[in-house]
This record gives structure tokens, sequence and C-alpha cells, in this order.
């Protein structure tokens, strides 16, 4: 028996709209990079590959030109210039909702420029096997973003074009997305599927953690080049330590920051065990409170910043499993709870009416899309316990079939219906949710290895600090797989 999980080369549209929107950021088009020749089918070999051979050049321009336009690197014959990386530094600051001052994007500028080049190298090795995403797959992608988010179609490219982004830059994105995923299934072969022996094994060896604790976590990334010298990546990961202290979401900053494959999930990993992590983290992890991120954690290869979520025992913990409905009536405008306008106070009547006519999650599903369906109805399955207090307080006395009192916020007024509540042991992993995890430690293992591949074979010549250009290797130490 074969478990099949999901594919790892689709698009992880099921996150939220802000992990989506930071994701976007990643491989930022620029008018002066030359794109590799989709025709290349030769892999570079290990002494490297100059722009000649591989069948573009390239032209620098005038010093006393554009300053966007300033060469920063040349990969593989590519460049990256400076407003690749201006792009990538103004989009990290509208996502994430914060504002850098200079001094600490300059801290965090080199890391950035190494993980464009990494981006770049992607794409080549794309194009080197003549991978091509179809835009009907680009355009399920976006629709489906929006779908999960509530809402309605264009809305995407509205809300980009008010942060004055691109939708060309959400496009290649989800490319690069779909086409490195497809790279790694390649790469994986016959490991791209998880066999019933595999689960066995691994749900043998839990039932000997029993009783151990287990960690709800999120982790950055970022490797070493040279284990001799760190201070650069120490340095960065500092800097970055310091802005999720001060409130930059977590899942943004590794969605833009992170090498590790959980990037893609902001940086979450799930509940994982102890013989799972590395011990480093490990130790930590056992030690830290609750939502604390750490300090930088050295690791093989690199550092890791962790930030623990929730902790829990191996076999044992009872939660509130829930199912609920929605209503969301919209607001045309922002209240003003000293002065509603005739169109709030409008929805207010019309929410009361309509809660006494609710009696079935169906009903609610169905008043939802009359209202427009600008929230989803149906937010996913839900734990009680991990609820805001606010939310918690509200459903935690309300029985399956009851519904809510209004729920008023400044946009619009809810109904929430509880349709189902199960207490539940709820540390049982079920055999699909290890077949997952055990997939992902493969996916991230093969996709180091492919990533220190393509850094050993490359040509990067660097102008950052430099009149001299000279081909730059990177590699990186194994580090121990999630």
């Amino acid at each position: 028996m074969m478990y099949k999980t999901h594919s790892i080369s689709s698009f992880r549209s099921q996150c939220k709209l802000s992990l989506c929107l930071a994701m976007i950021g990643t491989f930022l088009s620029s008018t002066t990079s030359i794109a590799i020749a989709a025709e290349h089918k030769n892999h570079p070999s290990s002494s490297g590959v100059n722009s000649k051979a591989m069948g573009k050049s390239y032209s620098i321009p005038d010093a006393q030109g554009d300053a966007e336009s300033k060469i920063i690197a040349i990969i593989n014959g590519q460049l990256l210039t400076q407003r690749d990386v201006n792009n990538r530094e103004q989009l990290f600051q509208l996502t994430a909702g914060i504002r850098l001052t200079p001094d600490v994007m300059q801290r965090m500028r080199p890391q950035l420029i190494k993980q464009l080049i990494t981006e770049r190298l992607h794409t080549q090795e794309m194009l080197r096997r003549n991978i091509n995403i179809a835009p009907e797959q680009i355009a399920e992608a976006i629709a489906d973003i929006e779908k999960r988010n509530g809402m309605p179609p264009n809305a995407l490219r509205n809300q980009l074009s008010s942060d004055g982004v691109s939708m060309s830059t959400l496009i290649d994105q989800i490319r690069l997305q779909l086409g490195w995923g497809q790279v790694i299934q390649q790469e994986l072969g016959s490991q791209n599927r998880i066999t019933a022996q595999d689960v066995e094994q691994r749900q043998k060896a839990l039932k000997q953690e029993v009783g151990q604790p287990e960690y709800l976590l999120n982790e950055i990334f970022v490797p070493v080049e040279n284990a001799r010298h760190p201070e650069q990546e120490l340095q960065f990961t500092q800097t970055i330590i310091q802005q999720l202290r001060n409130g930059a979401p977590f899942p943004i900053v590794a969605a833009q920051f992170s090498q590790a494959q959980s990037a893609l999930q902001g940086g979450s990993l799930g509940w994982v065990q102890k013989d799972s992590l590395d011990p480093e983290v490990a130790t930590l992890a056992n030690k830290m409170p609750v939502g604390a991120i750490s300090n930088p954690i050295k690791v093989a290869g690199g550092y890791i910043i962790a930030m623990l979520s929730g902790k829990r025992t191996i076999g044992n913990e009872m939660g509130t499993l829930m199912t609920i409905r929605q209503v969301f009536l919209p607001f045309s405008s922002k209240l003003n709870p000293k002065n509603p306008t005739p169109q709030q106070i409008s929805v207010l009547k019309q929410v009361n009416q309509m809660q006494q006519s609710l009696h079935t999650c169906q009903q609610v599903e169905e008043a939802n899309q009359k209202a427009g369906g600008t929230r989803p109805s149906d937010p996913g399955p839900m734990q009680l316990e991990r609820m805001n207090p606010e939310m918690g307080n509200v459903l935690q006395g309300l029985q399956p079939g009851q519904v809510s009192k209004p729920l008023v916020s400044i946009d619009g007024i809810a109904l929430i219906m509880v349709c189902s509540k199960e207490k539940k042991n709820i540390a049982d992993i079920s055999a699909s949710e290890i077949a997952n995890q055990l997939l992902s430690q493969r996916v991230e293992q093969v996709s180091q290895q492919l990533d220190r591949d393509l850094h050993r074979q490359a040509i990067i010549e660097m102008h950052t600090n430099t009149n001299e250009s000279a081909p730059k290797p990177a590699t990186q130490p194994k580090r121990k797989h999630k």
C-alpha cells in the first residue's frame, strides 16, 4: 500500500493572505535581468560555466546611469541588479507591516542578496529541465488563494495594486513555487511515495515515545557558507530576531528569508518529536516558554531561529474540536460606534432578524452566500483551546445548532453557529499525518542537496564590494533534516 500525499509541486494556496503576499516577494523581475535560454539542455559542469557558455551575453550599464541598474551579481550570466534588491526590501516592509531603518536594512541586505542568488539558480534549473508552468495552473492558484481568503475574483490583483506591487510579481512567484516543486519531485523519483511499511515503522517508534514531550515549532534557517567565518550570517540572524520581537509576523519573515523547505509554510514544522530535531533545537525547545522566540541556535550548516507555539505530551492531549459556519454582512464604510451610518443601522436590524431564523448550519451557509460571501462560511476545523480568548468565550457556551449573538466589527457584523463539538485526544497522529511528515523530511534533504550542487557548479560574480569580479562558489555543510 502506498500513501498518496499532497503533491509537493502544488502551490500552497491554503496559506493565509499575508503569507501569500510575503511569498510573492521571491523572484522579483528586473528589466536588466537576462533570462537563461529555455532550450539550454546541458547541465553546468563542476568547473562552472560563463555567460557565453550559457548562450547569452549581457551589457554593463553606464556607471553614471540609473542607480537601480547597478549590477550586484552575475549568476551564470544572469544579472542581479540593485532594482531587484530594492523591490525585495520594499515588498518585505509592505507585507510585514513594519518600517525598517536604513541601518537595519543594511544589515539584512547581504543575506537578502544571497537568497535572491539562490532563487536565480532555482529558476535556471527549472529552465534547464524544460519545466514549464501552464497559465491555467497559475490562474487556478490565484483563484484558490482568493477563494480561501473569502475574496471575490480579482480582489488580489486590486490589493497588490493598492500596495504598489505589480501583479506580475505574484505570477512569477507562483510560477517559481510550482516549478521548483516539480524539480524536487523529479529528484525524489520513487521516494515521492511513502509506503505502509514506512508509516508502520514510525508508528512503532512513536509508541515507544509515549509520555515524552513534542513541540509545535516554527523555524527560520539561515545557512552559513563558511563555517570558520559565520559573522555575517550571525549578525543577520540577530537582526531578524530583533524584528520578530518588535512585532514582525514570523510566517512572513520565514517566507522571505528562511532557506529551509518549511519556508513554504511560513516556517511551520507542525508537531515534531525530540528525535526529529537538531539536538541543539530540542534542548532549547524543552526550556522555552510557549510563544517565545529563541536566540540564534547554531546547528550544522547554519543558524536556526525557533518560535515555540505549543508543547504537549506524546499520546496525551485532550482538546475540543469544533466545526462552525458563519454569515457576515459587511458595512459599506468603516464603523464609527458613536455615529453609525443609516446603512450600518440597517445591517444591524437585518442581522437581528436573521438570528431568529437560523436553525441549521446549511441555513447559515445559504445566508452567507446571499450576503455576498465576502468571508468564507466555513473557516475549517478549529480547536477551542487554541482560539483567541474573545472568540473562545463566544463559542465555548454554544452547543451544536446554536447561533451566537451578533458580533460587531468595524467592517461588518457576523453570526456564528456551532455545527459540531467533540472532546478527543488530539495527540493521536493519523497515518496520513505521519506519511506527510516523512515526505517533508525527504523533500528537505533533497532540496538542500540540490541547492548545494547548484551553488557549487555555478559561476557567481559579485559586484557588491569590489570592482574586480571573481567567481564565488557557495557550499553549505549538511544540516540534520526535520
